[in-house]
């Protein structure tokens, strides 16, 4: 293993002098600064005083992200797979679901990528700085979040506003309101609503004309909203269509590719919050924001009220991306608050939002995207009125 090190610090050693100022590859120094930090620590030195030593750089930071993603990722490619077979009356066993999983997911993730990429380095180049880490988590939160039938050149679309107007228009890293992949997620959504909306895009099937059967639909637990009037409740109808808690926990219905799984997105956050990547406080309020405001409705349920007001708390914590969201999404550390009282807060009212948004308007159901990127808008407000409120509340030093 140190051999192997060796020849790939002395591989890159030999061509620094061409990207670096003055070389004839100068333009291209942040894609290869961007290279070797992805296979060794960065070689930068520090030149000036006072010398602050972390074990822990933001690219490993982002790592341990995309590592805590991974478990959603391939059960979204197996769910994929699973969901277009069974449409298509082929076997649903585990290799074969993979596979077929895996030809129509790997090319969404590889476009977000490429795109991405493509998008950091010429910012990169213009302004001189190196690549952004954040990349390699924005370039795989965006896919999870998309059906498995999103067209290619609409993923590279999205990613693309997601990283110059979500993020590059700001500044750059560091400096956006918004989370870029959410801000992708939310652009596609309201621009190709044909695409991301509806029954016939959740399930990706190869030849939809001849082979799709009744067996399986492709609508989501959410989506039979609209057919809760003859039934008594929303728990009757998702039950009624094999939507039980379990199913809805564990994941395996139509849906988006990583968002399914409320098991697997609680995993990874307990992942996180373990490594100290994530801050519990957002997590936790979200989950308490969203049961207490389901309480509260369910205190209102009765003849001529909302459907979902009736609905356990419990079902919406396991229905739709509000697991995904709350884990991934809006523990940001740079597009939600600093502080720990706003992040409570931040996640309360995200999970507040998260309801009355998929109670009061069908036409959204999936509301904890809107709900994350409203919070973003007033995170910066939050963490300022909880610092001015610390200051005013010390003792004048007289």
């Amino acid at each position: 293993m140190q051999w192997v090190t060796k020849q790939i610090k002395r591989l890159f050693a030999a061509r620094r002098d061409l990207f670096e100022e003055g070389g004839k590859l100068e333009k291209l120094g942040p894609f290869y600064e961007a290279t070797e930090t992805f296979f060794l620590y960065p070689v930068i030195p520090t030149r000036k005083k006072p010398v602050v030593r972390d074990s822990l750089d933001l690219k490993r930071f982002m790592s341990l992200v995309i590592v805590a993603l991974l478990p959603p990722t391939v059960f979204g490619i197996w769910n994929a797979g699973y969901q277009s077979r069974l449409a298509s009356g082929l076997s649903t066993d585990l290799l074969p679901a993979f596979m077929t999983g895996l030809y129509f997911v790997l090319p969404i993730i590889l476009v977000s990528y490429a795109v991405g990429f493509f998008w950091e380095t010429l910012f990169a180049a213009i302004r001189k700085h190196p690549i952004s880490e954040g990349l390699l988590v924005t370039g795989l939160l965006y896919p999870l979040t998309l059906p498995p039938d999103m067209p290619l050149w609409q993923v590279a679309v999205g990613m693309s506003f997601g990283i110059v107007i979500g993020k590059e228009i700001f500044g750059g890293t560091g400096r956006n309101i918004f989370n870029p992949a959410l801000t992708a997620r939310a652009f596609v959504f309201f621009a190709y609503p044909a695409q991301m909306s509806g029954d016939a895009v959740w399930v990706a099937v190869r030849d939809k004309a001849g082979q799709t059967v009744d067996a399986v639909t492709g609508a989501t637990p959410l989506s039979f909203t609209e057919l809760a009037a003859p039934f008594n409740s929303i728990k009757e109808l998702l039950q009624a269509n094999g939507f039980n808690l379990s199913k809805l926990f564990l994941g395996y219905y139509p849906g988006t590719i990583g968002g399914t799984s409320a098991l697997l997105c609680l995993l990874g956050a307990a992942f996180l919050i373990i490594l100290g990547v994530a801050n519990f406080r957002v997590i936790a309020g979200g989950i308490i924001g969203l049961l207490a405001m389901a309480g509260v409705l369910n205190l209102f349920a009765g003849p001529g009220a909302l459907p979902w007001f009736g609905v356990n708390p419990i079902y919406h914590l396991a229905s739709g991306g509000f697991a995904f969201g709350i884990a991934y999404m809006a523990t940001d550390p740079v597009s939600g608050p600093g502080t720990n009282r706003a992040r409570w807060i931040y996640g309360f009212l995200i999970g507040v939002l998260t309801i009355l948004i998929r109670v009061f308007n069908p036409a959204f159901p999936e509301g904890v995207m809107l709900a994350i990127l409203f919070m973003n808008l007033f995170a910066p407000l939050m963490e300022t009125i909880e610092i001015r409120l610390k200051i005013a509340g010390r003792i004048p030093n007289v």
